[in-house]
């Protein structure tokens, strides 16, 4: 089978396209997967361009979809022919956080799904909404369960809510139809005054330019008549950390994704008191909370934003689509 593997120290020049052989039945508890789908995250970019170095020969792609071939012995959850998407922390079932780093994620610690078949235990990957397609299934691994957990299980986001989300990127672009289909009022922010257009488009009540409107914090507050928004999707770090605590209401909640703009930097952390904001870190989620994020979706009848779609040999070239930072919504590749 084909796979995609990250020749040591990394970057998109060693990314190589390898024969690997057919994974064999699955055991007791597992599943076959016949791959189709990937999409790129922000960590899988930090993995492949050796920022974050992973192992010599590791596969890559911690989003996974596909239909399941065979299951083992005592899987009842699932059938040949099922279409399903994998987890972000496989091990991390239900309950409150319990990973605080990478060693267990696909195509980080652990090789992923940029391959074509995968044998593993049946708890490593959920059902997709109805009518997905792979490639929309394929959104929800990462970038998606992290919008729903900011707002809903973190948030606990409910229908007159205000929400600040942060650019036009995968996490970004569902957390602004998450909230719009839970009764929300969306307030967006871009560099680009075409994307703003989309994000309006989309449902967005109001968009900032944040290059013509540095301070966009203020700008917010006046957006909300002075009482600041309920709920920040806090992408970009240090760069944008305190333009979000200027924008957030008293008491109001932060959900710190993304480190776009660096890893570390300084906090205005008098205002954070003065806020008496909840600023809380958080990475992806649980099965359980995916489970719930896949029944939410086909309440609301939310479909997933792609921008451009590749061929699994076609990765350095998406990931380099990516680097520019010209896409909207989601970059897959399909195979």
């Amino acid at each position: 089978m084909k796979a995609i593997s990250i020749e040591a120290p990394g970057g998109l020049d060693r990314l190589r396209l390898v024969e690997h052989p057919e994974p064999g039945q699955p055991g007791p508890g597992e599943i076959r997967v016949r791959l189709h789908a990937s999409s790129l995250n922000f960590h899988d970019y930090l993995v492949v361009s050796g920022k974050s170095p992973a192992a010599d020969g590791r596969i890559p792609m911690a989003d996974g979809a596909g239909v399941i071939e065979a299951v083992g012995e005592g899987v009842t959850e699932f059938s040949s022919g099922d279409s399903v998407v994998s987890c972000f922390f496989p091990r991390w079932q239900d309950g409150p956080p319990a990973v605080g780093d990478f060693s267990q994620v696909p195509g980080d610690g652990i090789d992923g799904y940029a391959r074509e078949a995968v044998v593993c235990p049946a708890s490593w990957f959920t059902r997709v909404p109805q009518g997905f397609s792979h490639a929309e299934a394929a959104t929800l691994t990462t970038a998606g369960l992290t919008a729903w957990r900011a707002l809903v299980v973190d948030g606990a986001l409910k229908a007159g809510d205000t929400v600040l989300v942060l650019g036009s990127g995968g996490v970004s672009v569902f957390a602004l139809q998450i909230a719009k289909a839970m009764g929300a009022r969306v307030i967006a922010t871009s560099s680009s005054d075409e994307k703003l257009q989309r994000l309006r488009e989309l449902g967005a009540d109001h968009g900032i330019n944040y290059k013509a409107e540095p301070e966009w914090g203020t700008r917010v507050r006046a957006l909300t008549d002075g009482r600041g928004v309920d709920h920040v999707v806090e992408v970009g770090g240090p760069g944008t950390l305190p333009q979000s605590i200027e924008a957030v209401r008293i008491g109001g909640h932060i959900s710190l994704i993304g480190v776009l703009t660096g890893r570390g930097g300084e906090v205005p952390t008098s205002l954070l008191m003065a806020r008496q904001a909840r600023l809380q870190g958080l990475i992806v989620g649980s099965r359980r909370e995916q489970q719930d994020f896949v029944r939410g979706i086909d309440a609301m009848g939310l479909r997933p934003v792609i921008d451009r779609r590749f061929a699994l040999e076609e990765i350095a070239e998406a990931f380099r689509h990516q680097e520019q930072g010209a896409h909207f919504g989601k970059i897959c590749l399909e195979f």
